[in-house]
């Protein structure tokens, strides 16, 4: 075991001489109290130590030893529901143990390994297995089957596998290897910066559905994709991830404050044990893993906390789920490394970012992705990895260079602005500037699985938004009284289509979660409706009488339909029809229409 000797101390950083047997990223425990570190530079027989603890107190001379092993995380049940730190120390068993504040050098146990759960095996005795082979499950929450793998780089003959009652680092498999019997455990550890391996990638297929209809319809990201909500302060960043948390389809969620407001992380705590799952009705907390380093901790550990999530993400994911990690924000994290890299002393890059921010920000994202799980051939799954990055850019400036940078790797760009959010505008994200490199790979999936013309609504409505942009800047140069009968039509359409199914209330019970189906119901009467008053006024109805249909307050108030009410849209539907033949026969106009179109 290599021990060494402070020499230097400059915050979070500390210099260790007498290192020579010691490697890259080892964990080391720095001084009389243990902190927790890592190498990050080694020069000769000199380490550079990254400590993830607060150093005040540390002296020169105090010893410095080396665990020998790499930062790693603890894989077995008992992550489902659990909140941990950084370096995923349990806040809860800490805050139990020592109150609410966090003893410097405290060990405590990542999982617990006291309590005992049922294994049920599915592999066989004398039965070949592979990396990434299924040995058995447990029932790790009401909700999720943890499902007990072959570890990576291991392969041989099953020699003996029974079911009964285990701690996670009790013995439940035996396998015979060419060279000998290995033990197995419930129990992993992988080191985070490493990522775990796959037979393949794949191309996306379906979309990650979240219930917020801006992003289903207009900005869908792919199960397996990447996507990123850059905006200033007070432009829903958390609030968007946090219903994207609650909400989405994935069948396991990783949360991660990296840098974030307790308080924030406090509301998740408060909120998900009481809101149900969509998919099972179960708590969102039978489903998600928590990792909470907020900003009054210390700022070396963020540098960690995307690692650890990720890992964790990672292995959920060999086993076959679909599993969706946020990481609230991104800068905080680039800002950990900034400090870091100016106390290593690194040759700055654009605006004191390390010259190396772009590969790592590309490597963290890369991580994402529709695969096919490690496995034997005929034993094979696929599963997917999607990552949401929150990005926090000074002043809502997108020209920053963690937003640049992440634009540079990921294919969806949920762009909020401030005006919106002022305007209780939610979710803000801007239908102009935002945009995903997914729609038209989902194309297929929206017009087979929803409707056939599911992709001409979307397009017809993204078009009025367009045209609505340039008749408001018409409008304020000659007023809206001199518009045509059409144009303002556009404008009223444009914003029915704004207020009554882009806006969306996250703390109403009906209204925070829209499923695809009733998106597409809602978005089709609206753009039913503008095509019906259109050849009104091609009939030269009055616009007064166009505007003042009567079904027009029911499409306003639809989105508090509920979703087992979905036959109100087809009464919807049916008085749209109804309205308009008040004044002029419906289906003479629809032909009048088409013939047009043609």
């Amino acid at each position: 075991m290599t021990e060494g000797k402070i020499i230097k101390i400059s915050g979070p950083l500390v210099v260790a001489e007498n290192m020579s047997g010691a490697k890259m990223y080892d964990l080391v425990r720095v001084g009389r109290e243990s902190l927790i570190g890592e190498i990050v530079i080694l020069k000769n027989d000199k380490a550079f130590i990254q400590v993830y603890e607060e150093t005040a107190g540390l002296m020169c001379t105090q010893k410095v030893v080396s665990t020998e092993e790499a930062l790693s995380v603890d894989l077995a049940p008992g992550l489902i529901g659990s909140i941990f730190d950084g370096i995923q120390r349990p806040l809860d068993v800490i805050r139990s143990k020592e109150g609410d504040f966090i003893s410097r050098g405290i060990n405590v146990s990542s999982l617990d390994k006291d309590k005992l759960w049922h294994f049920r095996p599915v592999a066989k005795a004398k039965e070949n297995v592979e990396p990434g082979d299924i040995l058995g499950e447990v029932k790790e929450s009401k909700i999720i089957m943890h499902k007990i793998m072959v570890p990576p780089g291991m392969s041989g003959q099953i020699e003996e596998i029974k079911e009964g009652e285990f701690k996670i680092s009790d013995t439940i498999c035996k396998i015979k290897t060419k060279n000998k019997t290995v033990s197995i455990s419930m129990l992993q550890r992988w080191p985070v910066r490493i990522p775990r391996p796959v037979l393949q990638k794949l191309e996306p297929a379906a979309p990650l559905i979240t219930g917020q209809r801006v992003v289903d319809t207009f900005f869908p990201v792919a199960k397996g994709g990447t996507a990123c909500i850059p905006g200033p302060f007070g432009s829903g960043k958390t609030v968007m991830q946090h219903q994207l948390a609650k909400w989405s389809d994935a069948d396991i969620i990783v949360y991660i404050g990296c840098g974030e407001r307790g308080n924030e992380m406090t509301d998740v705590l408060l909120e998900f044990p009481q809101l149900k799952d969509p998919k099972t009705g179960e708590s969102l907390m039978e489903r998600t893993v928590l990792v909470a380093n907020t900003s009054n901790m210390p700022v070396a550990a963020r540098e960690a906390s995307i690692y650890t999530g990720i890992t964790i993400a990672e292995y959920y994911r060999d086993m076959g789920y679909d599993v969706a990690i946020m990481a609230d924000s991104t800068s905080r994290w680039a800002e950990a490394l900034r400090e870091m890299s100016g106390r290593l002393e690194e040759m700055p890059g654009e605006e004191g970012y390390p010259a190396y921010l772009g590969y790592r920000i590309a490597e963290f994202y890369e991580r994402a992705g529709r695969v096919i799980c490690m496995a034997s051939k005929e034993k094979s799954r696929q599963a997917s990895l999607t990552i949401v990055g929150a990005v926090s850019p000074p002043g809502g400036d997108l020209s920053d260079p963690v937003v640049q940078a992440t634009l540079r790797v990921v294919k969806v760009f949920w762009s909020l602005e401030d005006r919106l959010a002022h305007s209780r505008h939610f979710p803000a994200i801007h239908w102009l500037t935002s945009y995903s490199l997914y729609s038209e790979i989902l194309e297929e999936f929206f017009n087979t699985n929803i409707s056939t013309d599911f992709s001409k609504i979307k397009k017809d409505a993204m078009r009025l938004l367009q045209e609505e942009a340039e008749l408001i800047e018409i409008a304020r140069l000659v007023g809206v009284e001199s518009l045509s009968d059409k144009d303002r039509l556009v404008l009223e359409t444009a914003k029915s289509i704004r207020e009554d199914f882009l806006h969306q209330n996250a703390t109403h019970e009906i209204d925070t979660y829209t499923s695809l189906a009733k998106q597409y119901k809602m978005l089709k009467n609206i753009m039913s409706l503008h095509e019906g008053q259109q050849l009104l006024s091609e009939e030269k109805v009055a616009l007064k009488n166009i505007l003042e249909l009567p079904v027009t307050d029911k499409i306003t108030r639809s989105r508090y339909i509920a979703e087992n009410q979905m036959q109100k849209f087809e009464e919807i539907a049916k008085q749209i029809k109804d309205d308009i033949e008040k004044f002029a026969s419906f289906e003479k106009i629809k032909k009048k229409g088409k013939q047009r179109e043609l």
